[in-house]
């Protein structure tokens, strides 16, 4: 079967090793074939279709392991005053005035246009949590078609919390539950995973309930953990232990577990998280914008955690999300040196892939799936083996990504996301927004 060339001026096979001058790669069907020079793919397979890409650079596509994709209709809305901290933001803002007024229809126009948002910014897969107890049953389904719209490959769960009610969440945990066993009768690009809130809205029987249905369909049990210093307050009080300690003690914490933020760690937790595998997702952008404070992830990296990177449905450029880890910490640090570019990369891409137990993808080699994007390489100085990750981690965005493939499947090209509207896309936007804030409170 004839395949694809893809010959780009640079190849990213992975981050971790040293990218390749004038190499490219073989697609056939969904998946890569081959890798080697550009002109030795020319020369052994000359019957394929050719897809010339001078001045670009040819890399895995990203994975946004952690977002919120319903938080676009939030961007701006009106408040009193803004949030005081961290439980303040939570208390008198998210809960009461976002997820508590969220129907189905808001949930389905923010996923197509941020769907269209992050394949225009080179993200290929991504993980999703929604939080809206009344829109209970049957979200994440409506949810699913959007995204099998989109030919994105999504993780979708439901936040499952008892804050409103032990009732609402356990109907949490059943939505959660039913959409992982109605996507693994169908199959497709679509699939699910358990999600809770925290310890501080999930009871210990609730948290074990969670991770055994999660194990009984051999997939990852996700918690915010320790975003703020509210909740290691809150365990230490009531548990006489930290989150991760609390986990632990549940017999949850492992590889089954996906923790994101993990920004108030001590060393007896991040030592715990390395022991015993457990995978962890970074939101550096949103970390700030709540005041939660600077996770120590130079420290988890240093321990070989497997671990992702998100943009928790803040800012949505990824190139803008790996710059905020490649600054943040440098500059908390004092050190120039901390998270070097191709770390970053590597988090935006197979470590995001590897933290949400995607196979074969974040990657571009043989027998790996066909996720990619071409980024624009022409920068007013030149790219070399040495400077390439970082000149494109601080000089592109969204805007330089010229063409995105997902499972081989073209989604963008030419700049453009294929087939979507966006000043439509944008229009209902806004009117949902405006209907979430003028909903009644």
């Amino acid at each position: 079967m004839n395949g694809m060339l893809i010959l780009p001026d640079w190849l990213i096979i992975d981050a971790l090793q040293k990218p390749k001058k004038k190499w490219g790669i073989r697609i056939s069907g969904n998946m890569i074939t081959d890798v080697d020079s550009n002109d030795q793919l020319r020369e052994k397979f000359k019957d394929d279709e050719v897809l010339e890409a001078p001045g670009k650079v040819l890399s895995p596509g990203f994975v946004n392991a952690h977002t919120h994709i319903y938080g676009v209709l939030a961007h701006g809305i009106p408040l009193d005053k803004a949030p005081s901290g961290f439980w303040p933001f939570l208390e008198d803002f998210w809960w009461p005035l976002v997820e508590n007024q969220l129907d189905q229809e808001m949930i389905c126009v923010a996923t197509d246009l941020r769907c269209a948002d992050m394949l225009k910014s080179g993200v290929t897969s991504f993980f999703d949590c929604t939080e809206a107890p009344f829109a209970l049953p049957g979200c994440l389904a409506a949810q699913r078609e959007r995204v099998l719209g989109s030919g994105m490959r999504g993780i979708l769960s439901f936040e499952a919390t008892e804050r409103i009610s032990t009732k609402n969440g356990e109907l949490g945990l059943k939505e959660n539950a039913d959409f992982i066993d109605t996507c693994n009768q169908e199959g497709g690009l679509v699939s699910g995973l358990m999600c809770i809130h925290t310890t501080f809205t999930c009871s210990p029987d609730f948290i074990r309930t969670a991770f055994g249905m999660a194990s009984d369909r051999n997939v990852l049990l996700q918690a915010h953990v320790s975003e703020g210093t509210y909740e290691p307050e809150y365990t230490s009080s009531k548990y006489g232990l930290k989150p991760i300690q609390f986990y632990d003690s549940l017999g949850v914490a492992g590889p089954g577990l996906l923790a994101s933020q993990c920004v108030h760690l001590d060393e007896a937790e991040i030592q715990i998280i390395s022991e015993k595998g457990i995978r962890v997702s970074h939101q550096p952008l949103s970390n700030c914008e709540v005041g939660g404070g600077i996770a120590p992830i130079p420290q988890l990296s240093a321990l070989d955690i497997t671990m992702g990177l998100g943009s928790d449905g803040y800012i949505d450029d990824f190139f803008e999300v790996m710059r905020g880890a490649f600054l943040i910490h440098k500059a908390y640090h004092q050190d120039p040196g901390v998270m070097p570019a191709h770390v970053v990369w590597h988090l935006a891409t197979e470590g995001g892939a590897r933290a949400l137990d995607l196979e074969k993808v974040g990657r571009l080699e043989p027998g790996w799936k066909a996720d990619l994007q071409l980024i624009d390489g022409n920068l007013p100085t030149l790219l070399s083996e040495h400077n390439l990750f970082e000149q494109m981690l601080l000089y592109r965005n969204a805007n330089d990504v010229s063409m995105v493939m997902v499972d081989g499947v073209i989604r963008v090209r030419d700049y453009e996301v294929l087939d979507v509207d966006r000043a439509f896309l944008l229009s209902r936007t806004r009117s949902a927004a405006e209907r979430l804030w003028s909903a009644k409170k």
